[in-house]
């Protein structure tokens, strides 16, 4: 049976496709055994690192996602499914743990009366953030906050793998950051964000807006409005919806300079922590 892989970020690169075809039995087995069981995400990736070798130093840094959906390595595939492999997400430091936006028109996402999720291609407007506040805050909102993350001069943490080249651009300057995202998943994963700050904070009126593609210096790539009563909740869920994107969403970060680039970030998380 075939299966669609899809790359993303450095396995892109590594690979130069996007996209890989395996074939794989509809029973994984060693020669002259019986049938182990069905195949799985975990053969699907054996089956790709035949193809490219360069990818197996990766395996332990890697995530997958099934049609769409965070999935466990041995979670069984059937012909025609797409395995993502997902490498390290953006991350960044301080974790703890033009078209109009918001009508749905520039990308996916999950729009609501209390919500505005999604990603957006760059260049974001300088006054996205006033924008969604002014959407989004009721007579009821005593707070709120808005948060602009921007592209700064300094580098980031690596990649795993990146290191070497990280080295070699030690102490240059950032010129641009250069976005790359898994789009259906990334905003399933920022719904999901979105309830857990409704769970934990009881703030329904949230939006989270990410740029795609480059992002000069100095301009904005992420932007998050909580809208609350109180200010304790409309800070502490800007803050857990950012760090929890940066964490779980498949957006991936390359640092840009005047000769090349690297790949930020960490291991993503495949879901919200429990409190």
């Amino acid at each position: 049976m075939r299966v669609r892989i899809r790359l993303f970020a450095r396995q892109r690169e590594i690979a130069g496709a996007r996209e890989v075809t395996v074939e794989l039995p509809a029973f994984a087995a060693s020669p002259g055994t019986p049938p182990a069981g069905p195949s799985t995400i975990e053969d699907a990736w054996a089956a790709l690192v035949v193809l490219h070798p360069a990818l197996a130093d990766g395996r332990p840094y890697v995530r997958f996602a099934l049609n769409g959906e965070y999935a466990e390595p041995e979670t069984e595939v059937g012909a025609g499914d797409e395995v993502a492999c997902i490498p390290p997400v953006s991350g960044g430091a301080g974790e703890r743990g033009a078209g109009e936006i918001g009508t749905g028109d520039v990308g996916p996402s999950v729009p609501g009366p209390d919500r505005i999720l999604e990603l957006a291609p760059a260049p974001l407007p300088p006054d996205l953030g006033r924008a969604l506040a002014d959407r989004l805050a009721t007579p009821a909102d005593g707070a709120v906050v808005i948060f602009e993350g921007r592209t700064r001069e300094t580098p980031g943490t690596p990649a795993p793998g990146e290191e070497a080249e990280a080295r070699r651009h030690a102490g240059r300057r950032v010129e641009a950051l250069e976005y790359e995202a898994f789009e259906t998943l990334a905003v399933r994963v920022l719904g999901e964000i979105a309830d857990a700050v409704a769970a934990r904070f009881g703030v329904e009126r949230l939006a989270i807006v990410h740029a795609t593609g480059e992002v000069p210096l100095g301009e904005i790539s992420v932007v998050i409005v909580a809208c609350a009563p109180h200010r304790d909740a409309a800070f502490d869920a800007a803050r857990f919806a950012m760090d929890e994107t940066k964490a779980r969403a498949p957006i991936w970060k390359a640092e840009r300079f005047a000769d090349g680039h690297v790949w930020i970030g960490q291991v993503a998380r495949t879901h919200t922590p429990p409190r």
